[in-house]
């Protein structure tokens, strides 16, 4: 029943967008209004007239718009668009999202006692806009939201090795946690010095601080894996966050930020506000060599962010690099590189490595993802009079294919399947079983590429 609800919703927003694009189409004597999927954004570039409508990246009237992460972060400007659009006179507006309606399975063949099965559909969903004030300054809104609080139920969906937060005054291990209705609700300002130089002040209730490489749902190697990393809390846990600001200046090729932010992690309940706190800070360092890579480094400072884990505090350190590679209508590869580093006081570092990469071929899919992770018996629930107090080192390899099967107007159905592997330290195999299988099948529904 949850399912169907969901597949209305998602047909029901398809068809207010196509109902908004030809509002906006009907009037042929007004050339500003033309659908942007169509258009040339070169050609709306800082300069021209305000009537135009600022085609721009979100937060630079001087950038593509394919450099747009999630946050403030960076995509190289190569990498692809998935989304529709549609504008007014002054405004131009985005849509994005996705949700892969799907069966997943952990542990096929039921080595240990962790696995778990489940019909659901991880979801998410961004309308977002932006215009010119004056001619240097750009404001941008931003709001993402997810009904997984529906679809997962609160203890989300069943993931092998994934730890962070918690339902019910218990841990979630084992499983992902479902994200809030509200993930983002921010607003920005841009102010252009020259071509080279913009000054950028953000704030978002809830938003994400200047910390980590693009959040997984946002990057084109990771876009068709209905699965967050078991690495996302050495990366972009902060991507929901209930009070940040950050202020970044860019000169160029390279981007610093600095972001106040609240470093708890959202609390159980999916559907209300959490209390803003501004205890916790970041910087990061972006850097844009040439159109095909997106580099950064990060560090942050995170006050109690578990709240199971009052008096923990995180220190966490993040690097990657993000590939992408036109390679002809419909063709391309992407590709991602990250550590990760969660640092708490008398307790050793703990690492993550991820790499992933995906490969489109017209309507045919493939990508995979690697990750290797040290999570220790107290995150995994273990009793360390049995399991000790060190950290085990796991291994995660996923395998996975779409297929587009269905157009529905500006979005595209895909068929879908993935096998993931793990291997970890012997010590585990009594609660995990020796290199436990995971399987899952899924449609998923997302909008269509845009023609840049």
């Amino acid at each position: 029943m949850k399912l169907t609800i969901l597949f209305s919703i998602f047909l029901f927003a398809t068809g207010i967008t196509r109902a908004q694009h030809q509002m906006h189409m009907g009037n042929s004597n007004d050339s500003t209004k033309k659908d942007s999927t169509e258009v040339n954004h070169s050609s709306h570039m800082m300069g021209q007239m305000d009537t135009e409508v600022p085609m721009s990246h979100a937060y630079s009237l001087n950038l593509p718009m394919q450099r747009n992460g999630s946050g403030t972060s960076w995509l190289p400007d190569a990498a692809p668009m998935y989304g529709t659009m549609f504008h007014s006179k002054k405004w131009m507006y985005m849509m994005h999202g996705s949700v892969a309606l799907r069966y997943t399975r952990q542990d096929l063949a039921e080595k240990g006692s962790r696995g778990g099965e489940k019909f659901d559909a991880p979801n998410w969903f961004m309308f977002m806009g932006q215009r010119k004030v004056g001619e240097k300054g750009l404001f941008h809104f931003s709001s993402m939201l997810s009904i997984d609080r529906l679809t997962e139920g609160g203890a989300g969906y069943p993931l092998l090795f994934q730890t962070g937060e918690s339902w019910k005054g218990q841990p979630l291990v084992d499983r992902q946690h479902p994200h809030d209705l509200f993930s983002e609700l921010s607003v920005a300002y841009t102010y252009s010095f020259s071509k080279k130089s913009d000054l950028t002040l953000y704030v978002g209730y809830p938003g994400e601080p200047a910390l980590g490489s693009v959040a997984f749902m946002h990057r084109p190697s990771t876009l068709s894996n209905p699965d967050a990393p078991i690495s996302h809390h050495w990366n972009d846990g902060t991507h929901i966050t209930f009070g940040v600001a950050t202020i970044g200046y860019r000169y160029d090729k390279v981007k610093i930020e600095a972001s106040s932010f609240t470093g708890r992690e959202p609390d159980e309940n999916r559907f209300d506000f959490d209390q803003p706190r501004f205890d916790s800070y970041s910087a990061r360092l972006s850097y844009n060599p040439t159109k095909n890579w997106a580099l950064q480094i990060s560090q942050g400072w995170i006050k109690s962010p578990e709240s199971l884990h009052e008096t923990e505090n995180v220190n966490r350190t993040i690097a990657s690099a993000i590939y992408a590679l036109p390679l002809g209508k419909e063709k391309n590869l992407n590709a991602t590189l990250l550590w990760g580093l969660n640092k708490t006081k008398g307790h050793d570092g703990e690492n993550a490595v991820l790499a992933e990469a995906a490969y489109r071929l017209n309507k045919l899919a493939v990508y995979s993802r690697y990750e290797w992770v040290q999570k220790s018996a107290e995150e995994l629930n273990l009793n360390p009079n049995i399991f000790g107090n060190g950290s085990f080192g796991v291994n995660a390899f996923s395998l996975g294919i779409n297929y587009d099967i269905l157009n529905l107007g500006k979005f595209r159905t895909a068929l879908g399947g993935q096998l993931s592997f793990y291997n970890t330290n012997a010590a585990l195999n009594s609660p995990y079983g020796k290199n436990p299988v995971s399987g899952q099948v899924f449609i998923r529904i997302y909008p269509r590429l845009m023609g840049m």
